[in-house]
Parts: structure tokens; sequence; C-alpha cells
């Protein structure tokens, strides 16, 4: 594409392009932010407003500590893989970035199966959406972060299989990083907040 300007034709910059990627992307995950914000207060509110000892509820199953710390790290894991094929596409071509962003693809999909695999062991042990108030927040920000880490793999797969086939440019690749990184670094907000 080219712009005219004083007379000669001027190339626009990809560079341009990618920007737009990653802003529009930085738009979006602000307004995350402020979901999260809001879902975080409204549960803290009811963790404090409980009488002491009420929280978590009596009768209502521990969340899993040890196995979610286990699991979050691979989710931090998956950041920093993704990281390295952002410095692998930028210093060598996105070729480069393969392995990179088949382990990251790999790590977070491990994170949203472990996830999966908790739920249906609480579910089992009777925390559902309606057993407590516990219940309904643990799925409603842990279900919410879910929903964001299964639509930011796809987005990491798409960029996968635009690698595959010669067409990642930076602008999916940017904006697809700015929405992973989100997900990587909400989660350990919400372990501490609403785990332990």
């Amino acid at each position: 594409m080219t712009a005219a300007g004083g007379g000669r034709v001027i190339p626009l910059r990809r560079e341009g392009i990618a920007l737009n990627g990653v802003f529009g992307t930085a738009l979006f995950v602000f307004v995350e932010v402020m979901l999260f914000a809001g879902f975080i207060s409204a549960y803290m509110i009811a963790e404090s407003s409980a009488l002491p000892g009420m929280w978590p509820p009596p009768g209502q199953p521990r969340l899993p500590v040890t196995s979610t710390a286990i699991n979050t790290a691979a989710l931090l894991l998956s950041g920093v893989a993704l990281f390295l094929a952002h410095l692998a596409y930028q210093r060598r071509g996105p070729r480069a970035a393969q392995p990179a962003l088949i382990a990251a693809i790999a790590l977070g999909t491990f994170f949203v199966g472990f996830q999966g695999a908790e739920w249906l062991a609480l579910i089992r042990q009777g925390l559902t959406v309606t057993s407590s108030q516990l219940g309904s927040y643990f799925y409603l920000i842990i279900g919410c972060h879910a929903a964001h880490a299964v639509v930011a793999l796809g987005f990491l797969f798409a960029c996968w299989r635009a690698l595959r086939a010669g067409r990642l440019g930076p602008s999916l690749f940017g904006g697809a990083q700015v929405f992973w990184y989100f997900v990587v670094l909400m989660w350990p907000v919400l372990y501490v907040l609403v785990y332990l």
C-alpha cells in the first residue's frame, strides 16, 4: 500500500500495522482488566463480610493450593516461551519462532486441561455454582479466566497456522502476544486472591 504525500508516493510502514494490532488488543485487555477488578472486588467484599471462621463456608471443599501452584508455574512458563518466540521472530524471522510458539501453546493447553480436571474434582466434592458464595465466585472468576485462556490459545494457534503457511505478520503475532500475556499475568493475581 502506498500513500500520496507532497506529490510523491510514500510506502506505508508495516510497523504501523503491527502497532495497530497491538494497540487494539491492549485497549480490549484494559477493558478486561476492569472486568476482573469488578469480580475481585465483589469476591473480597463477600469474603470480608463473612463471619469469622466462616470463609470458606463450612462443608465446602478446600481449593487445591499445591496442585494449582504447579499449574501456575506451567502457565508462567508458557509466557516465557512466548517471549522467546517473540525474540526469535524479531531476530531470525518467523520460522525461528516455531519451537518456542509450540511450547507456549502446549503449556497453555496443559494449564487449561489441568484447570478442567480440577473443576471436575471440585464439583464431585460438592463445590458448585449454587453450593455457596465461594462456589459462585470461584466459577465466575476462574471460569471467566479460563474462557479468556481458551480464546487466547485460539489466537496462538492461529499464529502457528499462519507461521506454517508463511503468513505470520507482526499484527496478528503482536496482538496474540498481548492477549496471552494478559491471561498469564492475571492468573497469579487470581491464584493469590482466590486460592490462598
